[in-house]
């Protein structure tokens, strides 16, 4: 349900590290959410980090909403750099999980393998 790799590089440059990938990938990063800082921001005590990439390929894309446009609602795709007891990561929730999740549609499930892939290989890259 979940791929978490853990990264011997500090928070900052696994972050970094990651927006390359994904340029790198073929994705663009369209937003990056520093949930950390927000939480912190609004009062609530928060003692790690934590950062959201929102990734996306407009082709892939395309596809997926091509099949089921309900599906925007699970797009675009998340990459997380967080730390965790001292530990930095950096995670993802496979699409072709969470899409067969959401739709039965056979003709998804070889595109959410074909960014899934691609997805894997930035996080590993980046690790």
């Amino acid at each position: 349900m979940y791929y978490i790799v853990e990264s011997g590089k500090p928070f900052e440059q696994a972050s970094a590290d990651l927006e390359a990938a994904v340029t790198a990938g073929g994705f663009g990063v369209l937003h990056v959410h520093d949930l950390a800082n927000t939480l912190r921001s609004k009062g609530f005590p928060f003692a790690e980090a934590c950062r959201v990439f929102e990734v996306c390929n407009p082709g892939q894309a395309a596809k997926v909403l091509g099949l089921d446009l309900r599906l925007n609602m699970a797009l675009p795709c998340r990459i997380s750099v967080y730390t965790e007891q001292g530990h930095t990561r950096i995670g993802l929730i496979p699409p072709s999980d969470l899409l067969a999740g959401l739709s039965q549609d056979p003709a998804l499930l070889p595109i959410a393998h074909e960014v899934e892939a691609a997805l894997i290989k930035m996080v590993d890259t980046a690790r």
